[in-house]
């Protein structure tokens, strides 16, 4: 499909930055819309001169999101949160700010729209991160049929939140803690295969309306994974098992503090294996072979280590 402009909600941030480039080096018009535009800052290879521009919306405040969708042939939504801040809650981010941006694009006659959820999303989940993801999926679809949802396992990248908090951690400390015995299971898929798997759907029609679960050639224990990063980094360090019950009351101790170091919800989030369902539509439906955690995690860990 020829898709000269597309919006992405979102684009300044980890996954956002990565599909704004791909499909500016695909050739289209990419408009980035996010809270703060004056921080979103693409260099200028990032694509030609005018072909990247930043634009204010915030998906929780409809009024904003109109303007940002206007005159677009295609939209994606990448925002969200694993913290809940004040007024930017689980439900408003990704319930209500999801309805907005399906319904804005639906309006504006937008051909195509890629919404981005995560594995797991369960509208019964005892975790309120997960059940917004799976009340948002349900708004998109209601405001835009045609949507096509991506379910992303935890990401990993250069300057991921993820692989990056473990080596900083191994940095810091003698001993590292694990969530229980370590044995929850994640299957971390690599955050330019995400991007492209967002080209791929907005240029693929049979996408549309389909749901996708992304997840990376392997599946990992918790564990392997914390020992993976200190093996790149250099280290040896004592890996603890440490109760979910411990977990929860830090959590619970620490909730007051502006920078809580782990929420209740992060600890839920950690009690349940995060990789893709059988039978579930998944990156090589798209096209595209997964890339293996081990090719990219040394070339970033490694620098982390000295």
């Amino acid at each position: 499909m020829a898709l000269e402009r597309v919006t992405v909600f979102g684009g300044s941030g980890f996954l956002g930055r990565r599909i704004v480039r791909r499909l500016a080096g695909d050739g289209a018009e990419v408009r980035v819309a996010v809270r703060h535009p004056e921080r979103a800052g693409f260099p200028a290879q990032a694509g030609k001169a005018g072909q990247i521009s930043a634009v204010h919306a915030d998906v929780w405040d409809a009024a904003t999101v109109a303007p940002a969708v206007a005159g677009a042939d295609a939209v994606v939504n990448t925002v969200g949160h694993y913290v809940e801040r004040g007024d930017a809650s689980f439900e408003a981010i990704h319930g209500q700010g999801a309805r907005h941006v399906a319904a804005a694009a639906a309006a504006a006659g937008v051909a195509r729209l890629v919404h981005i959820s995560g594995i797991g999303a369960d509208p019964a989940s005892d975790s309120p991160y997960v059940r917004a993801r799976a009340i948002g999926e349900r708004l998109v679809r209601a405001a835009f049929p045609a949507a096509t949802i991506l379910r992303p396992s935890v990401m990993f990248g250069p300057d991921d939140a993820f692989l990056n908090t473990l080596a900083a951690l191994a940095r810091a400390m003698p001993v590292l803690p694990l969530f229980g015995s370590g044995e929850v299971r994640l299957q971390p898929v690599y955050v330019d295969d995400v991007a492209a798997a967002v080209a791929k759907a907005l240029a693929t029609p049979a996408a549309a309306g389909k749901l996708y679960e992304l997840g990376g050639p392997r599946t990992y224990p918790y564990k392997a994974l914390v020992r993976l990063v200190l093996e790149q980094t250099g280290r040896t360090r004592l890996l603890l098992p440490v109760p979910y019950a411990v977990w929860n009351a830090l959590a619970a101790v620490t909730a007051p503090l502006p920078r809580r170091p782990i929420s209740r919800d992060q600890v839920r989030l950690m009690q349940k294996d995060n990789v893709v369902s059988p039978g579930a539509l998944t990156l090589a439906d798209l096209g595209i072979t997964p890339t293996a955690l081990e090719a990219i995690a040394p070339t970033y860990l490694r620098r982390r280590g000295r």
